[in-house]
């Protein structure tokens, strides 16, 4: 008994420690190093991964873009444990809200929790606007809001219209436990994949207008609906920040080179082109809400993966994609990093 109890109490101890530890750490500085005990599930044991990910299926002929693993230069960061996760998360609502990103990190999460419970009872839903697993066992429910704008596109008479100042869909993000927002992916897009055809800038009708100003407008009516609407007190808020891309070989001193063919990280913890200018938007914006949320600061650490992009090897995606990532792969270190962060 005392043995047991000696036993529980240096595991608090430990556990404490650790805690402390990652208080005071920055998880987001550090360097990628090998670790033979990744990746943390098979692909295909999971059902919740998209074509386009599922790089292995699709005939990506290397693998050890799958093991490594991040490790910030001040702690340690804890490994994640999908049962430990599901019992905090018990009879609780978490829900990704963007765009594809989101998507690369829902599919993620679920199939991180689902390899540490195989045989739970799950429930998979696959709509246009609204994803849903449940792992039914435990009620936790892991939500994807597709909208990649955060703000809405308006249907008008000229046409669909990006509205920088209105959020109606924000009345499907409310009741949840957790809430992990990102966008900037189509802020940049031209012609046909913009999803628009003008943008209302307040009272005024624009045919086009510099896209990082009409970020910063759109985030700031988003931070806004989230001090208003949020209460900090029931739901954890993180902001997913923002995720590179990896078409230009010159950003890694490489100008001949894309992502394709590339089979290892950047070594060390700096990246030549430094950070998007996007990245200066989401700090300036995050430091002017009320209720400061947390930013998941993934950009860096992730622009040193240029190899973790699917590439050509993106289902029945015909080009090179070097904007989303390879699952398992690259997202499932960011989910490590949200673990990390609602143990601090």
């Amino acid at each position: 008994m005392n043995q047991a109890r000696a036993a529980k109490s240096h595991n608090n101890v430990t556990r404490l420690k650790g805690r402390k530890e990652l208080n005071r750490c920055n998880l987001f500085i550090g360097s990628w190093v090998i670790d033979p005990s990744y990746p943390l599930y098979d692909s295909s044991s999971c059902p919740f991964i998209d074509a386009e990910f599922d790089c292995q299926k699709y005939g990506r002929p290397d693998n050890q873009y799958l093991k490594y693993s991040w490790k910030p230069d001040s702690c340690a960061l804890p490994r994640f444990n999908g049962v430990d996760f599901l019992n905090r998360w018990r009879g609780k609502k978490i829900m990704f809200v963007g765009d594809s990103l989101s998507l690369n990190m829902w599919e993620s999460l679920s199939c991180m929790i689902h390899a540490s419970v195989p045989n739970a009872t799950t429930s998979f839903l696959r709509r246009e606007a609204l994803s849903t697993v449940i792992f039914q066992d435990y009620g936790v429910t892991i939500q994807l809001y597709r909208t990649p704008y955060l703000v809405d596109i308006v249907r008008e008479d000229v046409g669909p219209v990006l509205t920088l100042d209105s959020i109606q869909a924000g009345k499907a993000w409310l009741g949840m436990d957790m809430l992990i927002f990102n966008s900037w992916h189509w802020w940049t897009h031209t012609g046909n994949s913009q999803g628009w055809d003008y943008i209302r800038d307040g009272p005024n009708l624009l045919k086009d207008m510099d896209r990082l100003d009409a970020f910063y407008k759109g985030m700031t009516t988003w931070a806004q609906w989230v001090d208003v609407n949020v209460d900090h007190t029931k739901t954890n808020v993180f902001f997913q920040g923002i995720s590179p891309t990896h078409y230009q070989g010159q950003d890694w001193n490489q100008p001949k080179k894309s992502c394709s063919g590339e089979l290892e990280p950047l070594s060390g913890s700096t990246y030549p082109a430094g950070l998007p200018p996007a990245t200066n938007i989401v700090n300036r914006v995050l430091k002017s809400m009320k209720n400061p949320i947390y930013l998941l600061d993934i950009t860096l650490l992730s622009q040193l993966r240029k190899d973790a992009h699917p590439s050509a090897y993106s289902g029945d995606h015909a080009g090179n994609d070097c904007s989303h990532w390879c699952l398992p792969g690259l997202p499932d270190t960011w989910n490590v990093l949200l673990n990390a962060a609602l143990m601090v």
